[in-house]
């Protein structure tokens, strides 16, 4: 995942458009067919097939370069919502007590349904703090320590982990998971990450993995490779439910300033963490906008790094790498390759920076799944990254996977940017509107699919097994 501290948030069915005039700025040239693999996920709404993809790259990088036109003025049209029906409430239904691990998270907080009988079943304690002081902190949790185990048993009815483990002092997780056992305590985990994006070294997150899931009375995680790996590796059924929003789907989401001429191609680095490669990403980036300059698309190159970073001196060799970039000039005399270097801003100030894009690219050394592909879903920016880990199955249709090379990365760029929409534009606000439309309808389901999960595990743990075999084997 991508976040971990609860002061930044995770970052980590629609209907088809009308045809249209291919003008990138009034429409939203969204491909909804990635939409349909995560709705079969979910439990709600109606699947649509997806929209024929057979344009050359030719044609992809002409149409790119039309779009890049100004927008003509589009008359509103109105997103009308399609009601979706809450699942039925059972005569009684059950009510759980989750320690979850973490609670005060954005995923954690996406999952329930406040309003619906699901979500209202479920009450999640809020996170033990190990400092007073730094309310922003919730590692290492408290909740999987012995001691808070015993003096709560009586207080919970499971415990659900996500992230977190590698803050634990060493056997202290083991110690934990085996007094749950003791006290029949069952654990729910999902898998997130079966390659740890915050280290470098994963045997410590593999041990981890092999303890969790060999105590778990139930797993989920969030697609069908990251299940696939999960029942290899480990024996174990894991239960897929997509990914909630990132952002709220009542509130209201930024689309994005209106767009310059050029196409803007955006990389955030962040704090440079192991699981991003910075320097392989930006001087990437930097090749594929010099060879569609060449080629006649006015693309320009965003990189947004933090100021306080895990690695200075590839903050340094980045500067470098941009730098060295100087002959790149657009027609206006601006640098077509640019390099921010900002202090961390907080989550409206980050959400702003994605909508301003066209397209986003992922730096991904290595992973599994993206809260980022999910604040881009959510603002309506289509990505470009490696295939790296599942991410790429998140949202398919609006994940194009780009191959080693600038060339590459030139033609998966003018693919995502012929799918997307402008920043800005009424086609931006449109698709976004419909996201936030279908998030909103997806949100029942997530809950119920959650509830279900917990009802088994609970079943499974008061008769000593688990959900899916026999509990504590493992093939």
């Amino acid at each position: 995942m991508l976040l971990r501290s609860s002061s930044a948030r995770s970052w980590a069915h629609l209907v088809p458009d009308p045809p249209a005039k291919p003008n990138l700025g009034d429409r939203p040239r969204e491909s909804y067919g990635g939409d349909r693999t995560a709705r079969q996920r979910r439990s709600g709404g109606p699947v649509h097939p997806p929209e024929s993809r057979t344009r050359s790259s030719d044609q992809d990088r002409r149409l790119v370069t039309e779009q890049l036109s100004p927008e003509r003025p589009a008359a509103p049209t109105p997103v009308t919502p399609t009601p979706v029906p809450s699942p039925t409430t059972p005569p009684a239904p059950r009510r759980f007590v989750v320690a979850s691990v973490p609670t005060n998270h954005p995923y954690v907080r996406g999952i329930g349904a406040p309003g619906t009988w699901a979500g209202d079943a479920i009450r999640r304690l809020p996170d033990p703090l190990p400092d007073p002081g730094d309310p922003g902190r919730w590692w290492p949790h408290a909740v999987l320590d012995p001691a808070w185990i015993r003096a709560n048993a009586d207080r919970i009815d499971l415990v659900h982990t996500h992230f977190g483990a590698e803050s634990l002092p060493t056997g202290r997780l083991a110690a934990a998971l085996a007094e749950m056992r003791r006290l029949r305590i069952p654990l729910v985990h999902t898998v997130h990450d079966l390659s740890n994006p915050q280290l470098l070294d994963q045997r410590g997150h593999e041990a981890d993995l092999d303890l969790l899931l060999a105590h778990a009375a139930a797993v989920v995680t969030l697609t069908p490779g990251a299940a696939t790996e999960v029942a290899r590796r480990w024996g174990r059924t894991a239960r897929v439910i997509a990914h909630p929003a990132v952002l709220d789907p009542a509130g209201r989401t930024t689309v994005g300033a209106p767009p310059p001429a050029a196409l803007v191609v955006g990389v955030h680095l962040r704090d440079l963490r192991p699981g991003i490669d910075g320097e392989t990403a930006v001087a990437t980036l930097v090749g594929a906008v010099r060879a569609l300059r060449a080629d006649g698309v006015d693309a320009v190159a965003r990189v947004i790094v933090n100021d306080r970073v895990r690695e200075p001196e590839v903050l340094e060799r980045l500067r470098a790498v941009v730098a060295d970039a100087a002959d790149l000039v657009r027609t206006d005399g601006h640098a077509a390759a640019r390099i921010l270097v900002r202090p961390r801003v907080d989550d409206a100030e980050l959400e702003r920076e994605v909508a301003d894009l066209d397209v986003a690219l992922l730096p991904y050394r290595h992973g599994t799944h993206s809260g980022w592909v999910e604040l881009c879903h959510d603002l309506g920016v289509p990505v470009v990254g490696p295939a790296v880990g599942y991410a790429h199955e998140q949202h398919p249709q609006e994940y194009v996977v780009a191959k080693d090379g600038p060339a590459a990365l030139a033609e998966a760029l003018t693919t995502a940017a012929a799918r997307g929409t402008r920043p800005g534009t009424h086609a931006r606000r449109t698709l976004v509107e419909r996201r936030a439309q279908q998030r909103r309808a997806d949100r029942p389901g997530i809950a119920l699919a959650h509830h279900e999960v917990y009802a088994a595990a609970v079943d499974a743990a008061r008769v000593g097994t688990r959900a899916d075999a026999p509990f504590g084997d493992r093939a």
